[in-house]
């Protein structure tokens, strides 16, 4: 299976890694939440080199990720800035660095905590039922595949074990 192919799978998670899922699209992404809106600071904090940078970003406003406005005419600058559907990727940014401060740590404490306005405190922010407003785990979540879903892998494993049989 191509890349590409990735996409057309039935899984909400196959489809978002086809938009998100290589280093430099989440650093944009990352950047976007902290701010940043001109392409020299994306190239900059990410790391990337214009060609990357210039892509990823472009791929983004395609996806309506990002928003794109012109700034200057002579010469052309634009500025980037989370749509609607962009911030809605706040929880996988907010999951994403819990991950890396828990697993990935210098021992330095997190390079980037959060501060809860309301009550002032540090905090690290969790995932809650949007029905009861419980904190969730994966101990206390269980999924209920689709007949889509359940039907696309038991046709994916059999492809899968037809070729390897040859």
């Amino acid at each position: 299976m191509r890349w590409d192919d990735v996409a057309d799978q039935h899984c909400s998670v196959a489809r978002s890694m086809a938009i998100l899922g290589d280093r430099w699209t989440m650093l944009l992404v990352r950047e976007a939440f902290f701010g940043t809106s001109r392409f020299e600071q994306f190239v900059a904090y990410t790391g990337g080199t214009p060609q990357i940078v210039s892509s990823r970003l472009k791929r983004l406003v395609d996806e309506d990720i990002l928003s794109k406005s012109s700034y200057s005419e002579r010469p052309s600058r634009f500025e980037y800035e989370l749509t609607p559907k962009g911030r809605d990727l706040r929880p996988v940014l907010i999951a994403i660095m819990n991950w890396g401060d828990a697993w990935l740590h210098d021992g330095r404490g997190s390079p980037n905590p959060f501060r809860h306005v309301s009550c002032g405190h540090i905090t690290r922010p969790v995932m809650v039922c949007s029905e009861c407003r419980e904190e969730v785990s994966m101990e206390t979540l269980r999924t209920e595949p689709s007949k889509r879903l359940q039907k696309q892998r038991m046709a994916m494993l059999s492809a899968h074990l037809e070729s390897s049989a040859e």
